[in-house]
């Protein structure tokens, strides 16, 4: 529900509100300065992700941040996920996984990844901490309309490629400014043949587009998928799911168009996503970039020159975790590529379970069995390997394939070298030593 105020802004109605310790303290302490109370308590949910540790142990500060997140729910009368419980989690995987992300809702957070929600047909975008505040207070929102942006992507995938790959394509050959300010609707064949969770990954890098919110409509996947969580919908919730889908003829302000068929597993050699290229490619030459400066300075932070063969780059660390790559899918795809085979000398490899859910349901499928065979530590259910938290770090100087959506300077550490790829790319990577793509694999 929407009202257009006289000066431009929407007053929106929040149907859903994730908090998490890293972006709500300050908010929790605004409203407490305020006298104010949770307009709507249970509509808001509390999770602790962040600074939950996946190899080290607790650091004085982030163990401070988990209990503070607690109590400030607890006192406002807001229901929480605490490190411990056992349906805690990264924030963008434990939404959809419960059945609280449903189609046609309007979700935020304090996280500019929530666009990831959206890959149900729910209305999902970040917003900052002032924001957070005033949505505990009042359950609504001011919010500009943004453009609107159709990406179409038909054909079909080739083997080995996923919808990781899909994401680094587009924001490699369109830069990551392309979608700034609109709200993205993925649609296509190939939109329509991806599970639930690989459109997850897909509107979790919607971001690095940079969009403001990214979408697909939901269909029977999108039923499916929520049928199968602890919330499952009613006959008529569904029938109104099923007309939640742009209207024939729709205009959209802009497009983008993609041939699934023609995407080769990804990977960036960078310092932002848009430093994408094929696996089997070279790095390029920063005078044929749109940005020849940023290009020659990631070159020399990367320590690569261009021409090298991206299959020639050795690693020393594999990582396959975060809110972009941490479902059960994501799981068994890079199990599957590890499945009788080891790490390479030297390369330290981590996989961290999206929720303690996935962990669960992981562990009864073996899969960390087979993690561990291969040479993986198997981590808790946290962000902090994703951005440098809690001791969680890439050594200074060491080279990370990782399945993360940021690869800034120093995302995973002082002086970290980060390539995102997908799961299975990056379980590929860590057996070979190098960044390979799953296929070349002996």
């Amino acid at each position: 529900m929407a009202a257009t105020l006289d000066d431009g802004p929407d007053v929106l109605a929040i149907d859903l509100h994730l908090v998490h310790e890293a972006s709500s303290q300050q908010a929790f302490d605004q409203l407490r300065q305020r006298g104010l109370r949770a307009r709507c308590p249970d509509r808001t949910l509390g999770v602790t992700d962040h600074v939950v540790p996946i190899t080290n142990s607790w650091t004085p500060r982030a163990r401070e941040w988990a209990e503070t997140l607690l109590a400030n729910c607890a006192s406002l009368g807001i229901p929480c996920l605490p490190y411990g419980h056992r349906r805690q989690g990264i924030v963008h995987v434990v939404g959809p996984e419960l059945g609280l992300t449903r189609p046609g809702m309007t979700v935020v957070c304090g996280d500019s990844h929530t666009s990831t929600h959206g890959a149900l047909g729910a209305v999902a975008f970040g917003i900052g901490t002032t924001q957070v505040a005033h949505v505990l207070a009042t359950q609504a929102l001011l919010v500009n309309r943004p453009k609107t942006m159709e990406i179409r992507i038909d054909g079909r995938l080739r083997p080995g490629a996923v919808s990781k790959d899909l994401a680094l394509a587009l924001i490699g050959r369109h830069g990551n400014l392309a979608a700034a300010g609109h709200a993205v609707e993925f649609r296509g064949a190939a939109i329509d043949a991806l599970s639930v969770e690989a459109r997850m990954t897909l509107c979790n890098m919607g971001v690095e587009l940079g969009a403001r919110m990214a979408m697909i409509a939901p269909d029977e996947a999108t039923i499916g998928y929520i049928r199968d969580t602890p919330h499952p919908p009613d006959a008529r919730e569904e029938e109104r799911w099923r007309s939640l889908r742009t209207d024939d003829g729709a205009v959209f302000d802009a497009r983008l168009t993609l041939d699934a068929g023609g995407v080769a597993p990804y990977v960036t050699w960078g310092t932002t996503p848009a430093h994408a290229v094929p696996l089997g490619g070279t790095v390029p030459d920063p005078g044929s970039l749109q940005d020849p400066d940023l290009a020659e300075r990631a070159l020399g932070y990367m320590n690569l020159v261009p021409g090298t063969l991206v299959s020639s780059i050795t690693i020393d660390a594999a990582f396959i975790g975060s809110c972009t790559n941490s479902r059960i899918e994501d799981l068994r795809a890079a199990a599957d590529v590890l499945r009788g085979r080891r790490v390479a000398p030297g390369v330290t490899a981590v996989v961290a379970p999206g929720s303690m859910s996935v962990k669960t349901q992981a562990e009864a499928e073996g899969l960390d069995d087979i993690f561990a065979a291969a040479g993986f530590a198997w981590g808790g259910a946290g962000c902090s390997l994703c951005i440098a938290a809690n001791g969680d770090v890439v050594p200074p100087g060491a080279r990370c394939a990782s399945t993360t959506n940021r690869n800034f300077e120093g995302r995973q550490g002082t002086g970290s070298r980060t390539h995102l790829m997908s799961p299975a790319s990056v379980a590929a990577s860590a057996v070979a030593g190098r960044l390979v793509e799953p296929g070349s694999l002996a």
